[in-house]
């Protein structure tokens, strides 16, 4: 009786969520591909969806503990804690690494466009003046864990002539293709089990 209004929030929210894919759907047939790339909302929550599930799940048993007053024994208590310390450590370095992330390229754009040549970088609306005969080095760092909340998490660091280096993160576009445009160039690439910058 008391969850009663549960039901019409979750039916308004399946609504929403079909109204929401069929517009993007329908301007996604009109639309140009686009070259720039940003952060954007759907990136963002395609890559944060299952950490923050797992760490959601993780807190959701500690209210319905706390709110079990003096008879939650400690046996309760230790398996709520077990578990939400489990789902911290699965989903924990993937909220890490977005943030991380997120701070090093929530300001950049990146402009791309394989067949027309075109590749520039922004950070806070001013373009990083450099050419591509300037990159010395591309290093590419990929994750090795494939089945982790944090495997999709990986970036490329490029080294300019002049000893600067710009990052350039998979929460800001799939670098795969950029990767494979810069082959040219002196690549050093790396696997590790966590992608930190």
């Amino acid at each position: 009786m008391k969850f009663a209004f549960l039901k019409p929030l979750l039916e308004i929210a399946v609504v929403l969520l079909v109204v929401l894919g069929a517009l993007r759907w329908v301007t996604g047939l009109f639309s140009k591909r686009t070259a720039v790339y940003q952060l954007t909302v759907a990136r963002q929550v395609r890559l944060l969806f299952w950490p923050l599930l797992a760490f959601g799940a993780g807190l959701s048993v500690l209210p319905a503990v706390l709110l079990g007053g003096p008879q939650t024994t400690m046996y309760e208590w230790l398996l709520a804690g077990g578990f939400f310390l489990f789902t911290l450590v699965l989903s924990g370095p993937a909220l890490l690494l977005f943030l991380r992330y997120w701070t090093l390229n929530h300001a950049t754009a990146l402009i791309f466009n394989a067949e027309e040549n075109l590749f520039e970088v922004y950070e806070a609306g001013q373009r990083v003046a450099f050419e591509r005969r300037d990159l010395a080095q591309v290093e590419r760092v990929t994750c090795s864990a494939r089945r982790t909340f944090w495997a999709r998490y990986d970036y490329l660091r490029l080294h300019l002539a002049d000893g600067r280096s710009v990052v350039l993160t998979s929460l800001l576009a799939d670098l795969d293709p950029v990767t494979v445009f810069l082959r040219n160039l002196p690549t050093n690439q790396h696997t590790k089990t966590w992608c930190w910058v």
